[in-house]
């Protein structure tokens, strides 16, 4: 039995059968009071009835019904993968039934030489029930080890049918610097570096110094602060492109955003006041308006002089300004949580990494029961297979076998809804199926090629009544901060070497969908593409 239960153990995946068998458990008459277990099986029907401690762990839904309908046709790579992903689900209805088969038979072992019964049966009857239990273990065993030969063969073709869908999404593997040999590099860094460049894989190619921005990227509408954050007479200091900026309202309350920095003497104006919608340098009293104009100069003659300006708008309690030199968009995107659910907290944070580290990070979720063990992934198991389901030309979609929706949203904006029962626990097997859930909001300004700007919002659709209890803000945000330090250990490694030459995307796999996707997308808007991808 050990090597059964080390067998169950293994199959943490699906697995199946591709033949069908027949074998009946049936039950044996006894003497009244005699602790019975029987179970019956039949063609392809599974398990018919059982009545065993084991049940609750091997009993699961029969994946029949939901076969892909594609019998005797041609299928396309995701099709074909949507059928393998289905084959990998019955095996592991098959197996189990098979795991259960051990189980039951192993209690009916037990049944068999518990002294009680014994009392009752000849010695030549215990042996000849034994030696039928035996020949029937033996050929369950023998059908567990067949089924983990045909899951590691199904696995196998699944991952070949999705690095077929990356190939597609991929461009051909560019060799990086980090590929070539230096003087200075080891005999076995060498030969691994060799070996990965001779292995055809395909990757993208982020590596070395951030280069500078495109001027492409900049023309799109960046959410840059929160509105409850921006008072009549306060200031809201920000850096984007690696430009300085600072937002204040002007005379007729709206928000605007010019240079932070005095056409004088170069002083940061955050550091003066606002009086009457026109912010002043402390340095020497120049007052300048939201479009930029200098409408005060103290001691001297007023001259003509402007500093630049961003057009700058308010919507649905968020700051937007637009940095680019392309006419702005007639229209903002939402950012608005889902009807039904409250905000409960929104947070501004100033991250010491590159913003599509950072993006490339929010998107993964496969990380979490590895990187987030002390937050909100403490508990989870580590599943055998993560997968990220989306639409052909999308960037949104759903975590299986998390219940998680996430969704990109161009230039740096990534929404998710997650499906919770309690903090920190997940719980159904879509978004749909949970009861209570909660929005986040995540975005990611870049500040500079080495900092980023990150505003978080939280909503709940449950417990209202927490909004209102004093200091949940600060809880709110201790907890954000606990999280967002688990990811920044590792991203800082990842940036630390990607700037020394280092490819952070040599070798992605299937559940880095979303991520592959942005990098695609972000590649088309720094080449100037017309048509981007994933636009649909």
């Amino acid at each position: 039995m050990n090597a059964a239960v080390f067998s169950a153990s293994a199959l943490s995946l699906p697995i199946s059968f591709s033949k069908t068998r027949s074998s009946y458990l049936s039950r044996k008459k006894g003497v009244k009071g005699e602790f019975r277990v029987y179970a019956v099986f039949g063609d392809e029907s599974g398990l018919v009835e059982k009545k065993s401690q084991w049940r609750p762990l091997f009993d699961v839904e029969d994946p029949r019904s939901k076969a892909p309908p594609y019998k005797g046709k041609f299928l396309d790579v995701n099709q074909a993968i949507e059928v393998a992903r289905f084959d990998i689900q019955y095996l592991d209805w098959r197996a189990r039934q098979d795991l259960l088969t051990i189980m039951i038979l192993h209690d009916k072992v037990v049944d068999v030489l518990n002294p009680l019964a014994r009392e009752y049966k000849s010695i030549g009857t215990v042996k000849k029930e034994l030696a039928g239990l035996q020949e029937e273990l033996l050929k369950a065993h023998q059908q567990v080890h067949i089924s983990e030969a045909r899951v590691s063969t199904a696995l196998d073709k699944l991952a070949h049918m999705e690095e077929l869908v990356n190939d597609r999404l991929l461009p051909g593997r560019v060799v990086t610097d980090l590929d070539k040999p230096s003087s200075s590099t080891s005999t076995s860094t060498i030969e691994l570096d060799r070996e990965k460049t001779n292995t055809g894989t395909k990757s993208l190619n982020v590596s070395g110094p951030v280069p500078r921005y495109s001027p492409n990227l900049k023309n799109f509408w960046y959410p840059v602060a929160f509105t409850a954050d921006l008072k009549q007479y306060t200031m809201v200091p920000i850096e984007c492109f690696e430009q300085p900026w600072v937002i204040f309202k002007g005379e007729d309350g709206k928000p605007g955003c010019v240079r932070n920095t005095c056409a004088h003497r170069a002083c940061p104006l955050d550091l003066g006041t606002v009086n009457e919608g026109r912010i002043q340098c402390p340095y020497h009293g120049w007052e300048y308006s939201t479009d930029g104009e200098c409408k005060k100069m103290p001691s001297t003659k007023l001259l003509k002089v402007k500093i630049k300006s961003l057009p700058c708008l308010e919507q649905e309690g968020m700051i937007w300004i637009w940095p680019g030199s392309d006419p702005p968009s007639p229209t903002l995107p939402s950012l608005q949580p889902p009807s039904g659910f409250v905000i409960h907290a929104e947070l501004v944070m100033e991250l010491p990494v590159e913003h599509g580290l950072l993006l490339d990070n929010l998107l993964d979720l496969a990380h979490a029961p590895f990187t987030h063990t002390s937050t909100f992934a403490k508990g989870w198991t580590v599943p055998s297979l993560v997968k990220f389901l989306t639409p052909s030309s999308g960037l949104q979609g759903y975590w299986d076998p998390y219940p998680i929706d996430m969704e990109f949203k161009p230039p740096c904006i990534v929404l998710s809804t997650i499906g919770i029962s309690k903090p920190g626990k997940l719980e159904g097997k879509s978004t749909k199926q949970c009861a209570t859930h909660l929005h986040q909001l995540h975005v990611c300004l870049p500040s500079s090629k080495n900092k980023t700007r990150l505003l978080y919002r939280m909503s709940l659709d449950f417990a209202p009544i927490l909004k209102n209890l004093p200091f949940m803000e600060h809880l709110w945000r201790h907890f954000a901060e606990q999280v967002l330090n688990e990811d920044l250990r590792l991203v800082l490694g990842q940036q630390e070497r990607m700037l020394n030459g280092a490819n952070i995307w040599n070798l992605p796999v299937a559940y880095d969908k979303l991520g592959v996707r942005y990098r695609l997308w972000r590649n088309a808007v720094d080449r100037g593409d017309e048509k981007l991808p994933f636009s649909d």
